[in-house]
C-alpha cells in the first residue's frame, strides 16, 4: 500500500483526533461548552491565516449553504459525543459513535453515483468485528439504552452525514476555504445554544483553558485540516472506516495517561481491526463466489 499524500494526511488527522476523548474524559469543562470553544478557537486561529494569506474563496451560494450545512452537523456531532463521553464510558460512546462507517456505506449506496465495493463490506464487518473484540461480547450484549446510548448513536449518524456532504463540497471547494466557512457556522450555532441553555462561558482552571485550545489546535485544525485534505481525494466510504482505528490509539493512550488497563483481548481485537481496514485498502476486489468455492 503506497502512503500517498491523501493516506498520510488521513494517518496524521486520526493521530490528532485519537487525543480527543483523554482530553474529554478529564471533564475539565462541560461537554457542550467544550465544543463550542473548540470551533472557537479554531476559527479564531484560522480566519487571520486565510484572509492574509488571501487563501480564503467565497463559492457559490449552494456550496457556502452547505458548507455551512457542515459545520451544523460536525458541531451537533462533537457536541452529543462530548456529553455521550462524560455521562457514560468513552469506551462505550467510541463503540457506538464508531458504528458510522456503516451509515457511510448505506448514504453512499442510496445517494453517491461512486457505490460502496464488496472490499469495503467485508472490510465494514471485519472492523466492527475487531470493534466488539476490542471492548468484549458481554460489555456489547449489556448496553444500556439511556440518553448516553442513544446521543452516541446520534454522533455517528450526523458525523455520517457531514461526511457524505462534505465530499460533495470538497469536490468544488477548497479545503481551507470549506474548513473557514464551517468552523464560522459551527462557532454561531454552539455559542447560540450554550447561551439558551446557560452554559458557563468562563470560571475554568487554568489547565481546563489549556485543553480547550489543545482541542481546537490539535483535534479540530490539525486533524480536520487533515482529514477534509484526504477526504477530497479518498472515497468516504474508506475515509470513515479508516477513522475507525482511533479506537486502538485512544486505548493506548487510555493506558498510558489515564491508568486504563490493556488486554490481550484488546489486543487482539485490535489487529481485527486495522485488518479490517487494510481490507478496504486493497485494490483487487474481492469475490465473495471465489471466497465460497475455495472453502468448498
Amino acid at each position: 500500500m503506497k502512503l500517498t499524500k491523501p493516506r498520510l494526511a488521513l494517518i496524521c488527522g486520526i493521530l490528532c483526533i485519537s487525543i480527543f476523548p483523554i482530553l474529554v474524559k478529564l471533564k475539565l469543562t462541560p461537554g457542550l461548552i467544550s465544543a463550542f470553544y473548540r470551533m472557537f478557537f479554531a476559527v479564531a486561529l484560522l480566519l487571520p491565516y486565510v484572509l492574509l494569506s488571501k487563501k480564503f474563496k467565497l463559492p457559490s451560494l449552494r456550496f457556502t449553504l452547505l458548507a455551512i450545512l457542515c459545520g451544523v452537523l460536525f458541531s451537533s456531532d462533537v457536541a452529543v459525543w462530548n456529553i455521550a463521553i462524560q455521562d457514560s464510558s468513552a469506551t462505550q460512546a467510541s463503540l457506538l459513535t464508531n458504528l458510522s462507517p456503516v451509515w457511510v456505506g448505506i448514504g453512499s449506496f442510496l445517494f453517491l453515483k461512486s457505490k460502496p465495493a464488496n472490499n469495503f463490506w467485508i472490510g465494514t464487518i471485519v472492523s466492527l468485528f475487531g470493534m466488539v473484540t476490542l471492548v468484549g461480547f458481554a460489555f456489547f450484549l449489556e448496553l444500556n439504552f439511556d440518553q448516553a446510548f442513544l446521543f452516541a448513536v446520534l454522533s455517528g449518524i450526523l458525523y455520517s452525514i457531514y461526511l457524505l456532504i462534505s465530499k460533495n463540497v470538497l469536490s468544488k471547494v477548497d479545503v481551507l476555504s470549506f474548513m473557514t466557512i464551517s468552523l464560522f457556522a459551527s462557532s454561531i450555532y454552539l455559542g447560540i445554544l450554550c447561551y439558551l441553555l446557560n452554559e458557563p462561558f468562563t470560571g475554568f482552571s487554568n489547565t481546563g483553558w489549556f485543553v480547550l485550545i489543545l482541542q481546537a489546535v490539535i483535534c479540530q485544525l490539525c486533524a480536520w485540516l487533515s482529514v477534509s485534505y484526504a477526504t477530497q481525494h479518498m472515497r468516504a466510504t474508506r475515509v470513515s472506516l479508516s477513522l475507525l482505528s482511533q479506537a486502538v490509539i485512544t486505548s493506548i493512550l487510555a493506558w498510558l495517561f489515564l491508568e486504563e488497563q490493556i488486554t490481550l483481548q484488546m489486543v487482539l481485537g485490535g489487529i481485527i481491526l486495522l485488518f479490517g481496514i487494510r481490507i478496504t485498502f486493497y485494490d483487487k476486489t474481492i469475490s465473495l463466489k471465489k471466497l465460497s468455492f475455495k472453502a468448498d
